[in-house]
């Protein structure tokens, strides 16, 4: 395995890039190098956004290496997905904010890769999709969950049982994406969010983001509850008295993730 399938441009936005062009497929590999890309991004404590992108311009990740697909035949959950959905699920479980910025295409397992961040940009020239019923297969990585969890089931029905394929403009309009930016800028634009997110509280994001993800399925009441505790958490942090007297102060904030 080489280490360069995923590369980690550090800084306080970190950027993951799938190093395997022109397609930046999701091999065996390439899932090996996103789970340990992960680890040693959650072990540095200087991040506070992460950017998930691609190499090149034709594809942010175009699914799965279909050339594996035989050597998996009747042991598809052992060989290929068990792993990849664990790195994934790292992925989604990851408490700093994430952005997909999608170049080109986002097919297969490589949409079910952009579903775990938090906020996905996609070039105005991007298409996207879940065509494995194409090939005889069904999304095996999370598609059929996160989907309908992002833009509701009937949505989700029309692009997997269909094998459907979509541009950016119909993305944004289903809410697949949260923006389109013109073409060869998706990384740029998700920077720029990225800024934004290194920019506020990280304790407060951290709180916010936990919430979000385990509560949604929930009461009501539920959801208001861990709220409240989490609320609890973010007052008791050095930064919301840091965010406090900055805005007294009328100066920006120095937040400290602590």
């Amino acid at each position: 395995m080489s280490v360069d399938l995923v590369t980690v441009e550090s800084g306080v936005v970190t950027t993951i890039r799938l190093n395997n062009p022109p397609l930046n497929l999701i091999s065996l590999d390439v899932t090996k190098a996103l789970a340990a890309a992960l680890a040693s991004v959650e072990r540095d404590k200087d991040v506070r956004a992460v950017i998930l992108a691609g190499t090149g311009d034709r594809a942010f990740c175009a699914g799965s290496d279909v050339k594996e697909f035989p050597s998996l035949s009747g042991r598809v959950a052992v060989g290929k997905l068990t792993d990849e959905n664990a790195a994934y699920n790292q992925l989604a479980a990851l408490p700093l904010p994430t952005i997909a910025a999608i170049e080109g295409d986002a097919l297969g397992g490589g949409l079910e890769l952009a579903l775990c961040c938090d906020l996905r940009v996609a070039s105005a020239t991007a298409v996207l999709g879940l065509p494995e019923v194409r090939l005889g297969v069904m999304p095996g990585s999370g598609g059929t969950q996160r989907l309908p969890r992002l833009i509701g089931l009937a949505r989700a029905k029309e692009l997997i049982l269909l094998g459907e394929i979509i541009d950016a403009d119909t993305a944004l309009r289903f809410g697949l994406v949260n923006r389109v930016a013109t073409q060869g800028h998706a990384e740029s634009m998700a920077r720029n969010l990225a800024e934004t997110l290194a920019t506020r509280g990280p304790v407060a994001i951290r709180e916010a983001k936990r919430v979000l993800n385990t509560t949604l399925d929930g009461s009501l009441e539920a959801g208001q509850v861990e709220e409240l505790e989490a609320s609890e958490r973010v007052f008791s942090s050095e930064d919301m008295l840091e965010g406090a007297t900055a805005f007294v102060e009328k100066r920006p904030a120095r937040f400290r993730n602590r």
